[in-house]
């Protein structure tokens, strides 16, 4: 019945994106692993749409580590746990809180003895910035407290670059870019112990293959400022970081698309749309993180969106016909659609 309810969760999920992004490219340097364990490593731009990607296009029902202050609300807090969410406390949550998670590291560890798969965002928090920041030692630990119970255990790590081209636009493209699976195995010395220092200095190297990555500091802004004015596709990371460190002339210039029919379409679905789009208005001035934007965009997009239009449909079924209300809302769909590829 679990998994029923998943499969129902992913295929809405899907089509959300579907009206939410214009394109998603995926890339695997490997097939991923089956019924073994698994750690997806993940750099962390763009919030809930970042676990929702990688979940759906690694074809597995993971489970997720989020931070601990979205599962406050207690409704929300149930829903996220139904989805098989875990809360993850932070320093900023309280010291007192900090202790809660060897509970939540020792779960990690009875799932992935059982061959399920954990998304974990090792950076700890989020960013729209274009490089990767340092990785925390959490994912290391529920490595580490697997193996102190079963050392025969065979764990993988899939590093996941993820990628957006303008992560706070409707309408954006994104890459999903899953790396080759790394063995913990081969991090175990003859102690039984794991080399974290190498560990999660290989993990962070290949997520930095896998993303766009500029180096921190004084020089930032400029390569930021150059990669922007060559208008460079961000979605294909590894072209990007040969400009950057080769200083390579680009040659995948993005042509941007900008005319007088798009415009209007755009305004003909914000019409069309005008409830969700108010509500949208409203909300977003009180978003306080850039990082949360799409996420907010995307919850209208799955829950307000879709009841608006079916509301509509019903209300041309009633004074019209039956028809008349599907071909509306058909038509409808694939104008959004069709704005988004053509956008």
């Amino acid at each position: 019945m679990k998994y029923i309810f998943l499969h129902i969760v992913q295929f809405y999920i899907r089509i959300g994106l579907l009206f939410t992004l214009k394109k998603i490219r995926v890339t695997y340097q490997s097939p991923i692993p089956k019924d073994v364990p698994v750690l997806f490593l993940a750099n962390h731009q763009n919030a809930l749409l970042d676990p929702l990607l990688v979940t759906i296009k690694s074809n597995r029902f993971n489970y997720f580590l989020s931070r601990a202050s979205v599962f406050k609300n207690p409704f929300i807090g149930k829903l996220l746990k139904s989805l098989q969410m875990l809360p993850v406390y932070r320093k900023r949550d309280g010291m007192h809180q900090i202790s809660k998670n060897k509970g939540i590291f020792k779960y990690c560890a009875r799932l992935l003895k059982k061959n399920q798969s954990i998304v974990i965002f090792p950076e700890g928090n989020h960013s729209l910035n274009r490089n990767v920041r340092s990785l925390s030692k959490g994912f290391t630990r529920i490595i580490e407290a697997v193996l102190k119970d079963d050392s025969r255990l065979d764990i993988y790590i899939i590093p996941v670059g993820l990628n957006y081209q303008n992560p706070t636009q409707w309408g954006d493209s994104v890459s999903v870019c899953f790396g080759s699976p790394i063995r913990v195995a081969n991090y175990i010395n003859s102690q039984k112990e794991v080399n974290v220092a190498k560990l999660k200095k290989d993990v962070a190297t290949t997520l930095k293959q896998l993303t766009t990555h500029i180096e921190p500091g004084e020089n930032y802004t400029t390569v930021l400022e150059k990669l922007n004015k060559a208008q460079v596709d961000y979605t294909k990371p590894r072209i990007v970081n040969e400009f950057i460190n080769n200083n390579k002339k680009y040659t995948g210039k993005l042509i941007k698309k900008s005319s007088q029919f798009i415009i209007w379409l755009q305004l003909i679905i914000k019409i069309i749309f005008w409830g969700p789009y108010l509500v949208w208005k409203i909300c977003l001035p009180k978003i306080k993180e850039a990082e949360f934007i799409s996420t907010y965009r995307f919850a209208i997009i799955l829950t307000l969106a879709p009841l608006f239009l079916a509301i509509q449909a019903s209300v041309l079924s009633y004074f019209f016909s039956f028809t008349v209300g599907i071909f509306f809302f058909v038509s409808v769909l694939v104008l959004v659609r069709l704005t988004l590829i053509l956008k």
